[in-house]
């Protein structure tokens, strides 16, 4: 039968098949020798050439027990020989040989009888290096050990990611016999979403033959199905003689614990770095409401998906806990979610009064004063922590499963209650949890607390401050008068800041604005004393400069305040202004026809310095004149110079306003946006010198109390 020729592509992959070493036939270097019946030798393969020297030439013909060994072993060898061509049994041993340099090698001999079809006997002789051999074993046997008694996990695996092999360690890795993973691919036998990417990295060193070492791998296996584990994957490509892949090789570790460990102490660092920002963050301010809110601002999303502050009403109206063994009343004072989410409109809003069941979580921390944490709710568990069945059956939609409600606590008085739950973080809270949502409520509750105290005494100081102020202006001859007085915000101590319009004989008016550096109570009560000793002296008609004067030492009294104070007299019968200052920021005056300008006034020193003269100056007024004076509240800000602040005020005050009415509901809100912090407490007073034809008419006035805004004004009609 005639064979056929082999194509061109065949005869090129037959001729490289030739020619290219592989297999462990070459790397051990076998040579193959063909002796005759009577041990000469009649094939003498290239491997031979190289393991014992001889060329075929000088081999071959050649008896091989004279060419190749020492003559005290030529006799046992050939008895060996003799039994093997006589018998037909195999003989493997090993024997010094005799190399063509001299040398001696141990080599490594398999020897079995062939017989052509003449039946001609013949002997084919197998010899390869015996130290190659040994080391050949001895790896073989380490990596079979290696392989099968490995703790780490090894697999092979094809170029379609099937698996060809893997060691017992990988097989129990994965809950997978070893025999179930022959020929099934990666993700048939990891099917769980978190391995994607652990076969994307696969594809990768497949493609760009660049290993890829202890890429982390997170996810759960049918070993352990409950619980994460975490794996250390080494991917290796292999390949073969020419570079072509072959598959992969992985190498598997379990690094849970190692993971786990970096868990709890990333953990731990994001607990404290919760605490730190709640340090910075909390209490920044002493309003109740955004103190609430800085803490809700740390919690979520930091700890917890959504979060509630309730305090109770009665520590906000008497800064006490109202007894009794009725429900308590909470004023939610600040709400917010991680995200949009149906639970949103379970949660009362801010500002609202509530009461909650007595299961409620935040009912069990008002009697016990004890946080409560559950740590899983349940189909039926929604209507506890929820105000109403409404609210229930929002919670449960938006996936909230756990829960916790700490107390908050100062000076050993229980201020309200925080919140918590989680719906999309599908982690529970825990003990560690509830330790870190104690020790912030703690923080914030002493904060929440001095901000109740500080709300109480501001009002009272407030209260006080206004019932030392005219709350009325008095009727006056020749006078439109308009007033606007303004405390400070909340985020600010409430000074000392006055003003008062007192009558004096012959129609005259004196006019006085002042300032009690300080803040608080004993700032309003020095402000009280210092406007009821300037009403008293007015009443002794002094000049403005005397009346400082007096007004000086009796602030050396109220040590250790000094104060600033602008007095001045007007005779409308003159249209003359008499005016001093101790310390005090000049008045503006507004000309029609010219630009506004502060008066040019001696500057003096504050109330209670002491031993320097104060001067009075004597203006002349126009008609149609607007005299502005102020306090430093007006137009002080932390981060301006004085000088430009005070020219911005004489621009505001360049643009003619209808009436002083309009000048001050202008001044006032405009002074106070332009500057970048809030005022602190301004009072403005504007008069205006009435025409000749009405300056002896008796003056009407009107004035309403001060609204919510701080607003009070005046008016006088000649």
């Amino acid at each position: 039968m005639r064979r056929e020729k082999p194509r061109p592509e065949q005869a090129d992959a037959l001729a490289g098949a030739a020619v290219d070493p592989s297999g462990l036939l070459d790397l051990l270097g076998v040579a193959a020798v063909l002796l005759e019946a009577d041990g000469k030798i009649d094939m003498w393969s290239p491997q031979a050439e190289e393991l014992f020297g001889y060329t075929r030439g000088e081999a071959v013909g050649q008896y091989a027990a004279s060419l190749l060994l020492h003559p005290e072993h030529q006799d046992a060898a050939v008895t060996l020989f003799a039994d093997v061509m006589e018998t037909g049994r195999r003989w493997a041993g090993a024997f010094p040989v005799r190399l063509k340099d001299g040398g001696t090698r141990m080599i490594e001999f398999r020897n079995v009888r062939l017989t052509d079809s003449l039946g001609d006997h013949y002997a084919l002789g197998l010899a390869v290096d015996r130290v190659a051999l040994r080391q050949m074993e001895r790896k073989l046997a380490l990596s079979n050990r290696l392989v099968s008694q490995a703790p780490i996990g090894l697999a092979v695996m094809d170029t379609e990611l099937r698996y060809l092999a893997v060691n017992p360690a990988l097989a129990a890795m994965h809950g997978v016999p070893e025999a179930d993973h022959v020929g099934r691919g990666f993700r048939e036998i990891l099917s769980d979403p978190d391995f994607g990417g652990a076969e994307e990295v696969m594809r990768r060193v497949l493609e760009t033959g660049t290993p890829v070492v202890e890429e982390q791998v997170v996810g759960r296996t049918p070993a352990d199905p409950e619980q994460e584990h975490a794996w250390a994957l080494s991917v290796y490509r292999l390949e073969d003689h020419r570079g072509r892949p072959l598959g992969i090789a992985t190498v598997v570790v379990d690094v849970t614990d190692r993971y786990r460990a970096a868990c709890k102490a990333d953990e731990a660092q994001r607990r404290l770095r919760l605490i730190a920002d709640g340090s910075a963050r909390i209490g920044t301010t002493l309003e109740v409401d955004r103190t609430a809110r800085e803490l809700a601002d740390v919690l979520v999303p930091g700890l917890a998906d959504m979060v509630s502050v309730d305090l109770l009403d009665s520590v906000l109206q008497t800064g006490r806990t109202a007894p009794g063994d009725g429900p308590a009343l909470f004023r939610v004072v600040a709400v917010k979610t991680a995200y949009p989410t149906d639970a949103g409109r379970a949660m009362v809003p801010p500002g609202r009064l509530t009461t909650y069941h007595a299961d409620h979580p935040a009912s069990h921390c008002i009697r016990s004063r004890r946080p409560l944490l559950i740590t899983h709710l349940g189909g039926g568990d929604h209507s506890r922590i929820a105000a109403d069945s409404e609210a229930a059956a929002l919670l449960a939609r938006a996936g909230v499963h756990t829960d916790m409600a700490v107390p908050l606590i100062a000076r050993e008085k229980i201020l309200g209650v925080m919140g918590l739950a989680r719906a999309r973080n599908p982690l529970p809270f825990d003990e560690d949890d509830l330790t870190l949502a104690c020790e912030l409520a703690s923080s914030a509750a002493l904060s929440i607390d001095n901000a109740v105290l500080h709300q109480h005494i501001r009002s009272a100081v407030e209260t006080l401050q206004r019932s030392l102020l005219p709350q009325l202006p008095p009727r006056r001859p020749g006078l439109e008068v308009a007033v606007r007085y303004r405390p400070a915000q909340a985020r600010d101590e409430v000074g000392g800041d006055w003003y008062d319009v007192i009558p004096l004989d012959g129609d005259r008016t004196a006019l006085a604005v002042g300032d009690v550096m300080g803040s608080g109570i004993q700032a309003a009560t020095a402000m009280g004393r210092l406007r009821t000793a300037t009403a008293t002296l007015a009443d002794l008609d002094l000049d403005p400069a005397r009346i400082l004067t007096h007004l000086d030492k009796t602030t050396r009294e109220l040590d250790p305040y000094i104060a600033t104070c602008v007095y001045a007299v007007y005779d409308p019968h003159r249209a003359r202004l008499h005016v001093a200052s101790a310390g005090h920021l000049p008045p503006a005056l507004v000309r029609t026809g010219e630009q506004p300008r502060l008066l040019d006034l001696p500057t003096g020193t504050p109330l209670g310095v002491g031993g320097v003269p104060f001067e009075s100056t004597t203006v002349e007024l126009k008609p149609g004149d607007r005299l502005v004076l102020y306090t430093d509240g007006l137009v002080e800000t932390r981060d301006d110079p004085i000088d430009e602040r005070l020219e911005a005020l004489l621009r505001l005050l360049a643009a003619r306003d209808q009436s002083t009415e309009e000048t001050c509901d202008r001044l006032l809100p405009t002074c106070r946006v332009r500057g970048r912090v809030p005022c602190r407490i301004a009072c403005t007073i504007l008069i205006t010198p009435p025409t000749p034809a009405a300056a002896m008419v008796c003056p009407m006035f009107d004035f309403s109390e001060p609204s919510s805004s701080g607003r009070a004004a005046g008016r006088f009609w000649p």
